[in-house]
C-alpha cells in the first residue's frame, strides 16, 4: 500500500503524469492507471484520511465480490488425509480430487498441498516418514534387558528383548529371548509374522551380527540361514545404514515406547522363567496396542486392522524350519566335517569349497548353488556317514571285503585276534568304516609276527582297548611279552634267601609236635 499512497501524492499532489509516477515508483503505466481509477471509484481524496490504514485502504480499493462473499471453505481433515497416504497408491493428488467432489468450493490443489506439508511439520519426525501400509517391518532389541531369576540358586540371568513396529500403523510386537543369537533372532521373525497373520514387503534390521554378516553401505551381506528365512516367506530384507538411525527411527521410537510402557512396569516383579515374563510382556502389549495416539486418532490396533492388516501377504504352509549354514573344503577323504561328523561327497570335490546346510534333521551339503549330497543328521561326533557313490573305484574295491572274510582271516591268527576284528566291526555304523582298521591289524601281523599280534590282542581283550590304535602302541612298547593283568607271576620260581624269609618249611609240624601225648598215671 505503500506505492498506492505514493502514487495518490504525486498525482493529486504534485500533477504529475502517469509516465513520470510511473518512472518514479517503478511501475507500469497500466498499474498507475488503475491505481487511480480505483481511487476516484472509492471516494478518496487527498490528503487521506488519518485514521485510514492499509488494511481499510485494500478493502476500498479492492472489495470482495459479492458471489464470494458468503461461500465458506471446507478446511481438510488432515490426520485423516496422512492416514490415506499410507495406503498403497494413495497419492495426495488423489485424495485432493476426492476431496474436490466431496466440497466442490474447497481449495485448489496448490493450496491443498501447501496446506498439508505445514500440517505435517508438527507431527513428529518418525511419523512425517512415508511408510505404505503393509510395507514395511522394523526390528531390533531393546537396550534394556529383564532379569530371570533361577529358583535354586537365585542367580538373575538377562533377558533379551525383541521389538517389531509395522511402519504405516505403528503396530507393536514384543517378546523376550535368551539371546541375541542367530537361533533366536530367526524365532523371534518366525513369531512375528505368526502374530501379525502375514509378512510385510520389507524387515528393516539394524546390523545385528546374527542378521548381517558383513555391513555395508550399498550391498551388506546378509547371514545365509537369515537370508533363506526372507526367501522363506517372501520378504526383502533392507539393514539401515551403519550410524545412521533415522533410518530405522520407527523402531527406535517404539523401544523407547515398550521401554517406558512396558519394561518400566515391570521393574519391580520377578520373573522364574521364560514363559512367565513372555505371558506379562503380552498383557501389557496389547494395552499398548489398543492405547490412544496422543497426536493422531484412533489406536495402534486400530489403524493395523485397517490399513496394515488387509495389505500384508499371506504366510506360507508351513513356517520356516530353522537351518544353519556354514562354508566348509571338502578334505582329502572326500568328507565335509559338520559339528564333528563326517558327512561324504562325491570323491570329484576333493578340496573344492562347499556349502553345508544343517537342519534339526537333515545335513545338506550344496556347490556353486547345487546340491551334491542330502544325508540324516548324525548328532555322534567322530562317525563316519558315507554313500558309496561317492568314494572313488579304488576305495570301492574295499566292498570285497566282508565282514565274515575279515573274521575269518583273524581266526587263523587266533582267538583273541578274531575277537578283535568283530569288536571294531560291531564298533562302527557302516562296515567300511571298519574294515580300514581291519586291514591295518593284517598290517602289524606282518610286522610283528602273527604269535605277538594274538598276544597283543588278548592284552587288548583283557583292557577292553579294542582299537588299532591301542594294538600298535601295545606292541611297540612290548607289552604284549608281559603277563595279563590277574594273572599272577609263575609261582614255581624259588623265593631268594634271606634271613627275614622264613620260607614255606618254616610253618611244617616237628617231630615232637607230633609225637602223642601220653597221661601220668594217678
Amino acid at each position: 500500500m505503500r506505492k498506492v499512497r505514493d502514487v495518490l501524492r504525486l498525482k493529486w499532489e504534485q500533477g504529475q503524469s502517469n509516465r513520470q509516477i510511473a518512472q518514479s515508483c517503478g511501475l507500469g503505466r497500466a498499474t498507475v492507471a488503475d491505481h487511480l481509477r480505483r481511487a476516484v471509484a472509492a471516494g478518496l481524496v487527498w490528503p487521506l484520511p488519518v485514521e485510514l490504514d492499509d488494511a481499510q485502504l485494500t478493502q476500498r480499493l479492492y472489495p470482495a465480490r459479492p458471489g464470494k462473499l458468503a461461500r465458506a471453505r471446507v478446511v481438510p481433515d488432515w490426520p485423516q488425509i496422512h492416514q490415506e497416504l499410507r495406503r498403497k497408491g494413495v497419492t495426495l493428488q488423489l485424495l485432493w480430487q476426492e476431496y474436490k467432489a466431496t466440497h466442490p468450493t474447497g481449495y485448489q490443489y496448490s493450496w491443498f498441498c501447501a496446506q498439508y506439508t505445514a500440517w505435517a511439520g508438527t507431527v513428529d519426525l518418525v511419523m512425517r516418514q512415508e511408510h505404505r501400509a503393509g510395507e514395511k517391518l522394523f526390528v531390533d532389541y531393546a537396550g534394556p534387558t529383564v532379569p530371570i531369576t533361577e529358583r535354586t540358586t537365585g542367580t538373575p540371568r538377562p533377558a533379551q528383548i525383541f521389538v517389531a513396529v509395522l511402519g504405516a500403523s505403528n503396530y507393536t510386537y514384543v517378546e523376550a529371548t535368551w539371546t541375541q543369537t542367530l537361533p533366536d533372532w530367526i524365532g523371534s521373525h518366525v513369531r512375528t509374522f505368526e502374530a501379525l497373520g502375514g509378512v510385510p514387503q520389507l524387515v528393516i534390521p539394524d546390523n545385528l551380527r546374527s542378521g548381517v554378516t558383513k555391513a555395508h553401505r550399498y550391498e551388506p551381506e546378509l547371514n545365509p540361514t537369515y537370508a533363506e528365512m526372507a526367501a522363506h516367506y517372501g520378504v526383502a530384507v533392507l539393514p539401515a545404514r551403519s550410524r545412521k538411525p533415522r533410518d530405522k527411527a520407527k523402531v527406535e521410537v517404539g523401544v523407547q515406547v515398550v521401554e517406558r510402557w512396558i519394561l518400566a512396569r515391570l521393574r519391580h516383579r520377578i520373573f522364574f522363567s521364560l514363559p512367565e515374563l513372555n505371558a506379562a510382556i503380552q498383557e501389557l502389549l496389547t494395552d499398548l496396542n489398543h492405547r490412544a495416539f496422543q497426536k493422531l486418532p484412533g489406536t495402534r490396533q486400530e489403524w493395523f486392522a485397517r490399513l496394515d492388516r488387509p495389505a500384508l501377504g499371506p504366510l506360507p504352509a508351513q513356517p520356516y524350519e530353522y537351518a544353519e549354514w556354514k562354508k566348509a573344503r571338502v578334505n582329502i577323504d572326500y568328507h565335509v566335517e559338520v559339528a564333528g561328523h563326517y558327512y561324504s561327497v562325491p570323491y570329484q570335490l576333493v578340496s573344492q569349497p562347499v556349502e553345508v546346510r544343517r537342519t534339526a534333521h537333515v545335513v545338506e551339503i550344496f556347490h556353486r548353488h547345487q546340491r551334491i549330497a542330502s544325508h540324516r543328521d548324525d548328532p555322534q561326533p567322530g562317525r563316519h556317514t558315507t554313500v558309496a557313490a561317492h568314494m572313488p573305484k579304488a576305495h570301492q574295491q574295499y566292498l570285497e571285503w566282508t565282514p565274515e572274510r575279515l573274521v575269518r582271516w583273524a581266526s587263523h591268527t587266533g582267538g583273541a585276534t578274531a575277537h578283535v576284528v568283530e569288536t571294531i566291526l560291531a564298533s562302527r555304523p557302516h562296515p567300511q568304516q571298519g574294515f580300514r582298521s581291519c586291514l591295518g591289524l593284517m598290517r602289524l601281523g606282518k610286522t610283528y609276527g602273527e604269535s605277538r599280534l594274538e598276544a597283543a590282542c588278548q592284552r587288548a581283550v583283557a583292557i577292553q582297548a579294542c582299537t588299532y590304535k591301542s594294538l600298535e602302541s601295545i606292541l611297540k612298547t612290548g607289552l604284549d611279552h608281559r603277563p595279563l593283568p590277574g594273572v599272577a607271576e609263575d609261582s614255581t620260581k624259588p623265593l631268594p634267601v634271606h634271613p627275614n624269609i622264613r620260607g614255606a618249611d618254616y610253618y611244617q609240624p616237628t617231630l615232637h609236635d607230633a609225637s602223642p601225648k601220653t597221661e601220668e598215671p594217678s
